[in-house]
């Protein structure tokens, strides 16, 4: 087990808060607000990143609201409308968004509930690099028969080499202009690659056309600018998007201009001398950006107060991207380049997959209880959760459950005060449950998984108190960390994620069978 050195350091930092959500809620609407002046009262800001439920954030940034993107917009809603950008690539090949497990099309319906929630004025969905794919075209149908303005646009035309076509009728004048009314349009999307710059920059060429002379400028959490190369926070950004190859770079533009250190990635850099000549191009006057980061109005960096809680809980998420890539990878999801370049960062910051307080007793336990089935069906897995008071429980599979199962029922009775003896599921529900899975739906696995546990635990809380008390216990798994010996089922893996609890899982299936895996 740990040493209990490494188990206090570790909760004082599970507990721990770097960073100032209301310094940086005044620093960023002002930086926004500046900006907008700049220009003809009309600026199309690039959102990247996340705008809602942004974990990866909250994760590297300990205190960090998830939604404060949303808090932001909200004292903005009077002067901002939203423009939600995706990708017809992404509709069509179902590309999924890991923390929720939906789809990116769902997400962007989702983001419009949200936003209309908040009172966030949604000027309309764009479908980018359309070329009428069946599913980006029923998406399409589906939004415009609930009366969501949706436009379409495809490639540009002489995009990146030919600057002249691009910056024409025949380049963004081909894109279908998107209606706005506010002085801050902001343009976001589900993931990156969604075509965020290039509705902005067409938006742009429309918009000087029609007389207004407006500006474009990029909000981009990560990497935080201010911040060394090499600091953990930025090193999480790379790890994070280990997948689409980018990385960190010095903006030598930046450094060039002002004899300033700034951070920047490769894209962004890369792209700069091209993005500044179709600017200057739409504009006819030269560009005042003389950097990429110029172009940015992140403030993020300073709205952090404790640099060693940040680098602490920046390291914990490179070793967490590293477990998600492996099992993407044993899941056929994503290609050996990006497992060995997640594994390379982490080496780099000189962490290992061991650093990650939960990965050793979940492991220990799975070859304490080790499981006898012939045919090889099902394997001993287990499960570890450190909880808010530094306690580490662990739970494992049986015939009546899933190791998730196992682990969060213990978990609730820690944090409840009840005896491990104590049977929070009445056997009478379980029998039943088991019945209805084997002998009614005809299914061959009637272990429950986490969903189903849950929602057994929710009935037996209507008669038994102190699995009321359990259900109640669960609010504060929310945030804790857990390790699976194995990947996670999809009943687990939602309810795990419904928790709030940060999952991460080593690249072996609980079964070698290749449809209940």
């Amino acid at each position: 087990m740990p040493h209990a050195d490494l188990l206090t350091d570790l909760h004082e930092t599970m507990n721990a808060t770097g960073f100032d959500n209301e310094k940086y809620l005044a620093e960023q609407s002002a930086a926004i607000l500046e900006r907008v002046t700049r220009f003809d009262n009309k600026l199309y800001l690039e959102f990247g990143g996340k705008l809602l439920f942004d974990y990866h954030a909250a994760r590297v940034l300990p205190g960090y609201d998830p939604n404060v993107k949303l808090r932001l917009l909200h004292t903005l809603r009077d002067k901002a409308e939203v423009v939600l950008a995706i990708f017809a690539g992404d509709i069509e090949r179902k590309k999924m968004r890991a923390d929720f497990g939906i789809t990116y099309e769902s997400d962007a319906m989702k983001l419009i509930d949200d936003l209309t929630a908040w009172g966030i004025s949604v000027a309309g969905v764009v479908i980018t690099r359309f070329e009428h794919q069946p599913s980006a075209t029923l998406f399409r149908n589906k939004l415009e028969r609930r009366d969501i303005h949706v436009y379409t646009h495809g490639y540009t035309k002489g995009y990146p080499t030919d600057i002249e076509t691009v910056v024409s009728d025949n380049g963004y004048g081909a894109n279908e202009y998107i209606r706005t009314s506010r002085p801050i349009v902001v343009v976001t999307g589900p993931g990156p690659l969604s075509g965020k710059l290039g509705t902005c920059l067409s938006q742009v060429y429309h918009e000087w056309k029609r007389g207004v002379h407006a500006g474009y400028a990029k909000f981009e959490t990560f990497p935080i600018w201010n911040l060394p190369l090499q600091h953990p926070v930025n090193v999480a950004y790379e790890a994070a998007t280990a997948d689409i190859r980018d990385f960190n770079v010095i903006d030598s533009f930046h450094l060039e201009a002002y004899n300033e250190r700034a951070v920047n990635y490769n894209r962004d850099v890369e792209a700069f001398p091209l993005l500044r000549r179709i600017i200057e191009s739409i504009t006819n006057e030269s560009s005042f950006y003389r950097s990429p980061t110029d172009m940015g109005v992140n403030r993020a960096g300073f709205g952090i107060t404790d640099d060693a809680v940040v680098r602490k809980a920046a390291t914990q998420e490179v070793v967490r991207r590293y477990f998600r890539y492996a099992c993407e990878y044993a899941m056929g999801l994503a290609d050996k380049e990006t497992v060995q370049r997640a594994e390379l960062i982490m080496k780099d910051l000189g962490a290992s997959p061991e650093d990650r307080i939960v990965v050793a007793p979940a492991r220990v336990k799975a070859q304490q209880h080790s499981i006898s089935d012939p045919g090889a069906h099902r394997v001993s897995c287990a499960a570890a959760i450190q909880l808010p008071d530094g306690t580490i429980t662990t739970g494992r599979n049986s015939d009546l459950m899933h190791a998730a199962s196992a682990l969060v029922l213990n978990a609730a009775k820690h944090l409840a005060g009840i005896a491990d003896s104590m049977h929070l599921l009445p056997p009478t529900i379980i029998a039943s449950l088991s019945h209805f899975k084997k002998d009614v739906l005809n299914g061959r696995e009637i272990s429950l998984d986490l969903e189903e546990t849950l929602v057994a635990l929710s009935i037996g809380a209507a008669a038994v108190p102190e699995a009321r008390a359990a259900v109640e216990a669960l609010k504060q798994l929310r945030g804790c960390e857990a390790h699976l010996t194995h990947i996670p089922t999809p009943g687990d893996e939602a309810g795990l994620r419904k928790l709030g609890i940060n999952l991460t899982s080593d690249a072996t299936f609980a079964t070698k069978q290749l449809f209940m895996s």
